[in-house]
Order: structure tokens, then C-alpha cells, then sequence
């Protein structure tokens, strides 16, 4: 399940694009994706901090279907994470890669 990383303690803070953190929500199988704001990269940009330590991937979303893209991710992320086979789950993670 997904909730608020740190008691919400990052938000406000510079994240690692130098944007201000929005939302950073982390999920018990071992995921973090943040949100910030007014980074060097994007004016808007997610920002998948970890997922187990091997994987990190910076996206930049506009418009109105950000929201639907971050809960798509966050879905993504999901089923990334629960696929038993380290083979399975590494195409999975190269399909994110390429796809967000």
C-alpha cells in the first residue's frame, strides 16, 4: 500500500531535481515516487526516487493528465513490484523505462 513517505516531512523540501517536494509517497514492497515542483528539469516533474535500491527514473508530465499518469505509474509500479520472476520484473522495468 501506498503513504506518505518520512510522516510527510520531506514536502516543502528541495528534492533531488532541485524542485520543491509536492508529494513523496513510498509503498511497503519497496517503492518511493515523489512529486516536486519548479525543478531544474521540468517544471513539474515525478521522480521514482527507489524501487529496491536498483532502479531510478525522472519523468516530466504537463497538462491536465498528470494525475492520471502519476496514478498510472503508481499502478505500474505496483505490478512491477509484485511479479515474482527477477527476469519478468527486470522486461517490466525496462517497459516503464521506455514507456514513462
Amino acid at each position: 500500500m501506498w503513504h506518505i513517505f518520512d510522516s510527510g516531512k520531506s514536502i516543502g523540501t528541495r528534492g533531488s531535481e532541485e524542485g520543491y517536494i509536492v508529494s513523496d509517497e513510498e509503498h511497503d514492497m519497496g517503492a518511493r515516487i515523489t512529486l516536486e515542483r519548479s525543478g531544474c528539469t521540468a517544471p513539474v516533474g515525478y521522480y521514482l526516487r527507489d524501487l529496491w535500491g536498483v532502479f531510478s527514473h525522472g519523468v516530466c508530465f504537463h497538462g491536465r493528465r498528470r494525475k492520471k499518469k502519476y496514478s498510472n505509474m503508481k499502478n505500474e509500479l505496483v505490478i512491477i513490484m509484485q511479479e515474482e520472476s527477477a527476469e519478468v520484473r527486470y522486461k517490466k522495468i525496462e517497459h516503464f523505462a521506455g514507456f514513462y
